[in-house]
């Protein structure tokens, strides 16, 4: 038999390693050629490692979350065919399949006995357990085993302090009174629990992300209050007449070509800030990210060239990447690139957020829940549909009097529909 050694493949990106955010197999599992074996994530993309070969595992490179640097051993496969002393031997002294081999016995979940466990814990099993061996038969007068049966009390768990350990009318009294008052009467006991939870895969790119955003850029956030009733009207009259081959339209569309009006107006918005340069690089094509919640985390895919794009289109693009990337099958072309984000959790956006801007871009718009209002019309107070739209813009290079442009313009668009349709 012979050994052959999976190193990690250089994926294409300029990087120097990859995180390990999956294994496929375990050590002894017999696989054929282009199985996966595991996977890896970079940025924002993951790609699957195959086996170049039947063979049968015998060592892995590491755990869930470590990070691998690219052409090092990533998996090893025993094959047919004669081997190479040579190469065992290098295999043997490698000390790299030493502190690898370690890792994976490290990583084995080892049975649990009792004296794994916490102290607190086997003080609390102690405490609960009863004071007679259940075959036992505590010493009690009739009158003691009646009153307790009548309370639904086990004698086993009282302790008595009569002749030979009986139990008393005393020790019963005791014992439900302590039921009544003490800590027992409670009846959700204290939780003493902790679960250590690794992030790693796309929580770990997220939390890099967000902490590179908050510690790097100065935030304003603006935070305006929207009439949308109009809006709201024409969506659903819009909606209940199209064709079965239309897509729905959700606020988004109109939210989305609303902002390229006003990228139009001030197109510094649309913009990455290379702060390491000091350039600001303005786009000319809108291309809108929309946040997205999926099982595995937040993810950006992206809407390209929002400008050439109707309101219909804008609600099928939106449709087909959130779907793609709820499935996971959204991929790297569509999750980067953006030059200005929109981020909304629908129902449940509040009356307002602080979103963090999506690094490198200068803006993003969030969207808050839609809520019936008293509106004053100018002669008495009137229910209206109302939303507030809160943005964050990068105060290095947007000044809080385009901020409030930008938005301002966004909200009579929206406010009166019928000048989104207007050039």
């Amino acid at each position: 038999m012979a050994e052959r050694v999976v190193r990690l493949p250089d994926v294409g990106e300029g990087i120097a390693e990859a995180e390990l955010v999956e294994w496929h197999v375990k050590v002894g599992d017999v696989v054929r050629e282009d199985a996966v074996l595991g996977a890896v994530m970079t940025d924002k993309a993951t790609v699957e490692i195959p086996s170049p070969t039947d063979g049968r595992v015998t060592w892995l490179a590491g755990n869930v979350g470590d990070l691998l640097a690219i052409g090092s051993d990533f998996v090893r496969l025993e094959i047919d065919g004669k081997s190479e002393q040579a190469t065992e031997a290098a295999n043997l002294a490698s000390p790299a399949a030493g502190a690898a081999a370690k890792r994976v016995d490290h990583g084995a979940t080892a049975p649990r006995g009792p004296a794994s466990e916490p102290p607190d814990a086997r003080r609390s099993q102690r405490s609960a357990s009863p004071l007679h061996h259940a075959a036992e038969r505590p010493l009690a007068a009739p009158a003691v085993r009646l009153r307790a049966r009548e309370a639904g009390v086990d004698l086993r768990q009282i302790r008595g302090t009569g002749p030979a350990g009986r139990i008393t009318h005393d020790d019963l009294d005791a014992h439900l009174a302590r039921d009544r008052t003490g800590p027992t009467a409670t009846p959700h006991p204290a939780q003493t629990a902790v679960t250590d939870i690794k992030i790693v895969g796309l929580r770990r790119k997220i939390a890099e992300k967000m902490s590179i955003a908050n510690s790097r850029i100065p935030h304003i956030t603006y935070v305006e209050e929207i009439d949308v009733t109009a809006l709201e009207d024409l969506r659903a009259k819009v909606n209940g007449q199209k064709r079965p081959d239309e897509p729905k339209l959700t606020l988004l569309p109109f939210l989305m070509r609303a902002m390229v009006r006003a990228i139009a107006e001030l197109p510094h918005l649309n913009a990455h800030f290379n702060d390491e340069a000091g350039i600001v690089h303005q786009h000319a094509g809108v291309h809108i990210g929309i946040a997205t919640q999926t099982p595995t985390g937040l993810v950006v895919p992206v809407v390209r060239h929002a400008e050439a794009r109707d309101l219909w289109d804008c609600a099928a693009e939106v449709a087909r990447l959130a779907e793609a990337a709820r499935n996971g099958n959204a991929t790297r072309d569509e999750l980067t690139g953006s030059t200005i984000t929109i981020t909304s959790l629908g129902a449940l956006g509040g009356l307002a957020t602080t979103p963090i801007i999506n690094h490198p871009e200068v803006a993003i718009v969030g969207v808050n829940r839609i809520a019936i209002r008293p509106h004053w019309d100018g002669t008495a107070f009137v229910p209206r549909q109302m939303m507030n739209l809160s943005s964050s813009f990068d105060h290095r290079v947007i000044d809080g009097f385009d901020a409030a442009q930008f938005v301002q313009h966004i909200k009579l668009l929206l406010e009166t529909p019928a000048m989104i349709f207007i050039d």
